[in-house]
């Protein structure tokens, strides 16, 4: 046995999980691993997150524990250990929304106007002081990444046009941002989300990967809902649930539909980057394949009036990922 294997007995062994059954969950592009564990009729889930790779699991337990204290569905955790980065949670189900919604697309509407009426209920309340503020500046540093895997694996040159794009977004945040600020999940899309139909209200919703969360424009878990990189959700059904969460609030639309643009443009651009590095430095080209989606979102929001500078600049400094640029792409995976 590995001398992780043999952190992670002693772990589930301290838990009173020892001699459980275990079965390997499905990852996600972090270096985390799950595994699924039944006891004696009890089950949980086992997150493996080494210290040593980045992850950080008291950042997600105090998040999750934030989450229930305000009655929404994080993970109940049963065991902890920081140091060695461990945690035993409450096992949600297999319901994933990405599922569900593929096996019966006539519960689509029902199952996103209720994660829309979350983030509605959620932006209702003031930001956990934990949550470090995604501003204009921040947003324009996440957008570098872009400039510095995707341009360099499709061999195409940084430009005076690709070198301003991370400027002209935190120029346009700030003139167009109305200083709102929420907890935004991040990762807040329908691989994340478990139904959870046993339960009432907002409770109905699972959630999952929510450790990078931050204070951010109500705009960008929206965005990352409906701009959703692994599945195309129906323009009828973002334009229903933008619209949904406008009146929800109480929101100007014009003003919030210029900012949801933004920000969708702003994800788009990092998630470009974000997978070209997984490709290119940890050998996960799988991501790629979704580029094209992606670049589709990118393109719809570049055309509202209020992004046409940064569309110009896009236009002029960033390829697009076509067909041969994703197989360069994957050519140097890894």
């Amino acid at each position: 046995m590995t001398d992780r294997g043999s952190v992670i007995e002693g772990f589930l062994a301290s838990a009173g999980w020892a001699g459980a059954a275990r079965a390997v969950l499905a990852g996600d592009a972090s270096s985390r691993r799950y595994e699924r564990l039944a006891l004696d009729g009890r089950r949980a889930v086992l997150m493996d997150a080494p210290p040593g790779r980045g992850e950080d699991t008291a950042r997600f337990a105090q998040v999750g524990r934030w989450l229930r204290a305000h009655g929404y569905s994080a993970p109940e955790l049963f065991a902890e250990d920081h140091a060695q980065g461990l945690l035993l949670l409450e096992d949600l189900g297999d319901a994933v929304v990405a599922r569900l919604v593929a096996a019966d697309p006539w519960r689509e509407a029902e199952i996103y106007a209720a994660a829309t009426d979350f983030l509605a209920d959620l932006h209702r309340h003031p930001p956990p002081g934990f949550a470090p503020p995604l501003g204009g500046p921040a947003l324009a540093d996440l957008t570098a990444i872009l400039l510095q895997w995707y341009l360099p694996g499709i061999g195409a040159p940084r430009t005076p046009a690709s070198e301003a794009l991370p400027a002209r977004i935190a120029a346009l945040y700030g003139s167009l941002a109305d200083g709102e600020f929420v907890l935004s999940l991040r990762d807040f899309h329908s691989e994340n989300l478990i139904w959870l139909p046993e339960r009432t209200g907002h409770a109905r919703l699972g959630l999952l990967d929510f450790q990078d969360a931050v204070a951010a424009h109500p705009a960008y878990d929206l965005v990352s809902l409906l701009q959703d990189a692994r599945r195309d959700v129906p323009p009828a059904v973002e334009q229903a649930m933008i619209a949904r969460y406008i009146l929800s609030r109480g929101l100007d639309h014009d003003r919030f539909d210029a900012i949801y643009a933004l920000l969708g443009a702003q994800r788009a651009l990092r998630i470009v980057g974000v997978f070209a590095r997984l490709a290119r430095r940890d050998g996960k080209p799988h991501y790629l394949s979704l580029l094209p989606r992606v670049w589709t979102a990118l393109e719809r929001n570049l055309a509202h009036p209020a992004l046409a500078g940064l569309a110009s600049a896009v236009h002029e400094g960033l390829p697009a990922p076509t067909p041969g640029r994703i197989a360069q792409l994957t050519e140097r995976a890894g």
